[in-house]
Parts: structure tokens; sequence; C-alpha cells
């Protein structure tokens, strides 16, 4: 099974990439399959690439998700 993860644009750079929070340390990212992308934006990424735009509440929900999880 694969999982994507919620994270934050904090900056959109040239060449379809974007920078996310991950809590602390960001991560480069593509975003050639949201091109919509906006710096404070939601990004569901997985494998280095932004597969969808969420909600900020959707984006709660997977967070909160992912915590029970690790319970």
């Amino acid at each position: 099974m694969c999982l994507g993860v919620p994270l934050k644009v904090v900056e959109i750079r040239e060449n379809n990439t974007a920078l996310v929070d991950m809590g602390g340390p960001t991560l480069e990212i593509s975003t050639i399959f949201t091109p919509e992308v906006k710096v404070g934006d939601y990004v569901l990424v997985h494998a280095g690439f932004s597969i969808s735009i969420l909600s900020e509440e959707e984006a709660s929900d997977i967070f909160s998700a992912l915590e029970e999880i690790e319970k």
C-alpha cells in the first residue's frame, strides 16, 4: 500500500517545482500534476510529486488519521 502525505506549500519554484514544509525541514517536490498550486495550499505528496490539492480541512483529517495509525 502506498500513502500520500499532506504538506503545505511554502514556495513556488521554476520548472514545476515547489518547496513544502515537513514540520521544520523543507522538501522540493514536483508540481507537474498540480500546476495551479499556490503558496499556502496543502498538497497530497507521493513519491516526490504533488498529486492533488487539498483543503485545510482535508489535510487536517488526513493528519488525524495518520496519527491514529501511529498509535
